[in-house]
């Protein structure tokens, strides 16, 4: 679990101020490796982590599934242009899964007949 924002510049303040970090380690109850960690950054804000755009669109992926059924993990990743696992992931995100009666299901509902 991560430390408060307020904890953590409570404790850097304590230390710019003259504060050893073995004291100030013992006062806020926080491990001197983590202090040394805080002082070390330039914002005591948590990095906000940027994802990179997936090459596969699930949309597409989709429709493509609706369209062609039967066709293999091979055959669609040769289609998107991705590896097999991507593909695999994306259908398993997506709650789809192939049965042996070559037809596409959502995971977790029957299909009434």
């Amino acid at each position: 679990m991560a430390y408060s924002l307020d904890l953590r510049q409570r404790v850097v303040e304590h230390v710019k101020k003259g504060g050893s970090i073995t004291q100030a380690a013992t006062i806020f109850k926080v491990g001197r490796a983590t202090i040394y960690r805080w002082l070390g950054r330039k914002d005591l804000r948590p990095t906000q982590v940027n994802h990179r755009q997936r090459k596969l669109d699930w949309e597409a992926l989709k429709k493509d599934v609706e369209r062609n059924p039967e066709a293999r993990l091979v055959e669609r990743a040769r289609t998107f242009s991705v590896r097999p696992s991507a593909i695999c992931y994306a259908l398993k995100k997506m709650n789809l899964t192939r049965k042996k009666k070559n037809f596409v299901i959502k995971k977790g509902i029957e299909k009434k007949e």
